[in-house]
């Protein structure tokens, strides 16, 4: 009987040792791991939902901070390609517009141009191919509903405006995503478009 009787408290101080260890049923261990993982980012939004804040990245509005919301979605016809005014580059091939609308506001921070907080949009294709807002030099184009937008107005904290831009994408393709670009080093934000 004693040598049992010495194996039990050896073997409850090996089990507690084993516990104390593991973190085993250890409330205070449970919430060091929890709130030590990184928070992941959100990188998809719906259509609708504002961007986080974004940094200007121009010097003229150094410190000025705004959001990007992408509304709505809406591809143009061949039609309104041909009714464009703009010269078909036959090296491109058939290309149709898709038109985003955007609501740009102005949070804190200088005065900044429309044109300067729309210039990171991108259009995503169902191929995976990118395209920038399409640059019209002095009005050019023309599309119906999608009046091109005064690049050069400013905005100040508070205030907020609504934009049309059109994008081109080849005929044979369907636009999948409206991008926000961060630089090279971070990925962009994406409003998948519902086709």
């Amino acid at each position: 009987m004693r040598p049992w009787i010495r194996a039990v408290p050896a073997a409850v101080g090996a089990v507690a040792l084993a516990a104390a260890l593991t973190g085993c049923n250890n409330p205070v261990s449970a919430v060091k791991a929890k709130s030590s993982a990184p928070a992941a980012e959100k990188k998809t939004y719906g259509l609708g939902e504002a961007s986080p804040l974004k940094d200007s990245n121009r010097t003229t509005s150094d410190g000025a901070k705004f959001t990007v919301t992408p509304t709505r979605v809406e591809t143009g016809t061949q039609a309104d390609m041909d009714n464009s005014g703009l010269k078909k580059d036959e090296a491109e091939g058939p290309e149709i517009p898709v038109f985003v609308w955007t609501t740009l506001t102005h949070k804190s921070g200088p005065a900044m141009e429309l044109g300067d907080m729309d210039d990171d949009l991108v259009m995503r294709t169902d191929t995976g191919q990118r395209t920038k807002a399409l640059f019209v030099f002095m009005g050019r184009a023309k599309w119906p509903n999608c009046p091109s937008a005064e690049s050069g107005k400013k905005l100040t904290p508070g205030q907020s405006e609504q934009i049309c831009t059109a994008f081109l994408i080849p005929a044979n393709q369907k636009a999948a995503a409206v991008e926000l670009t961060r630089g090279f080093y971070k990925e962009p934000l994406e409003w998948p478009v519902k086709n």
